[in-house]
């Protein structure tokens, strides 16, 4: 019998690895706060790029399917991370003071709030088994703040931008993800920034 070549194996693997389910392909436990004001409680599974949120009740086969305008806020736990997520229906445009409604993720709050919304693309990697290189789909994150008075503008998650933001505590901040070693790109990293720049407002 022919040995497959290491390389193959290799390769075999790390395709296996990246076939992976997305968060929003699953169904999660959560809950679901509504505008009429009522609270349903079952499984979520939730499209953000589309803005469609779906919902069922356990061991029951009907799916009610939602938009923001319906929606207050949605809840899940996300096994895939083990931990819970929170959703919110928020108005927003980069263009006009008349918003739209979107569903954001609520990621941090505070002076600034820190939100995101989630969506695949494609990336091409070089590849460190043969020569060439792929493309694959990953799942990256938009970020947006919000202020204290509710206005919400999407972050161009340059370094520059983010300390002008940062006014008077930039110089702290600065040194806060230095020391920490944090990668602004790295998602739990972004978070901790922005949750240090907030705690230098609290008495």
């Amino acid at each position: 019998m022919d040995r497959i070549p290491a390389i193959f194996v290799l390769i075999l693997v790390s395709f296996k690895a990246w076939a992976q389910e997305w968060p929003f392909e699953l169904w999660h436990d959560g809950k679901v706060v509504l505008t009429s004001g009522d609270t349903l409680r079952g499984v979520v599974k939730y499209d953000i790029q589309q803005d469609l949120l779906q919902f069922a009740y356990k061991n029951d086969s009907r799916v009610e399917a939602y938009t923001p305008r319906k929606v207050l806020m949605f809840e899940i736990f996300d096994a895939t991370i083990k931990q819970y997520r929170n959703f919110f229906s928020l108005p927003y445009s980069s263009t006009s003071s008349y918003g739209t409604l979107m569903y954001f993720e609520l990621l941090t709050e505070g002076k600034l709030t820190l939100l995101s919304r989630e969506s695949l693309e494609y990336r091409t990697y070089s590849s460190p088994y043969y020569y060439g290189s792929f493309t694959r789909q990953v799942l990256v994150y938009r970020y947006f703040f919000m202020d204290e008075k509710g206005k919400i503008t999407e972050f161009s998650g340059k370094r520059p931008e983010l300390m002008n933001l940062m006014g008077r505590q930039a110089q702290q901040v600065d040194k806060y993800i230095r020391a920490n070693r944090l990668r602004m790109e790295n998602k739990d990293d972004f978070i901790k920034i922005i949750a240090y720049y907030n705690s230098l407002f609290v008495d």
